[in-house]
């Protein structure tokens, strides 16, 4: 890190503001974060999907609301209970960016009965 010039102060100030810069911890480099993010970020490498499960003895319903295995639900998490506006904003949202006629008329059933 580049360190600031200190001009124009009296005799000895620059000396201590210098100083005061130099016992601070400085951040990364900007290059050397990235760096870091990119192996943060890096996804778990994908198996096959004929492959032998990691995991032989979980259930495959595991980390779903439904079945054995852990779940929120198991864990105490309250789960909300659905919201209807806005299920069926969401699904307007996505008819309008992939439109589908059967999308139309699960959109029109739901706006006519409700979910």
């Amino acid at each position: 890190m580049v360190q600031p010039q200190f001009q124009g102060q009296t005799y000895g100030e620059a000396t201590k503001q210098r100083r005061a810069v130099q016992a601070v911890p400085t951040g990364r480099a900007p290059a050397e974060q990235a760096q870091q993010a990119a192996r943060r970020a890096r996804p778990m490498p994908s198996g096959s999907l004929t492959a032998p499960t990691a995991n032989p003895m979980e259930p495959i319903t595991a980390g779903a609301n439904f079945g054995p295995g852990p779940n929120s639900i198991g864990a105490g998490i309250p789960i909300p209970p659905p919201n209807q506006d806005d299920a069926i904003e969401e699904l307007k949202a996505i008819l309008s960016v992939y439109y589908n006629d059967d999308l139309a008329d699960l959109l029109d059933s739901a706006l006519r009965e409700g979910f």
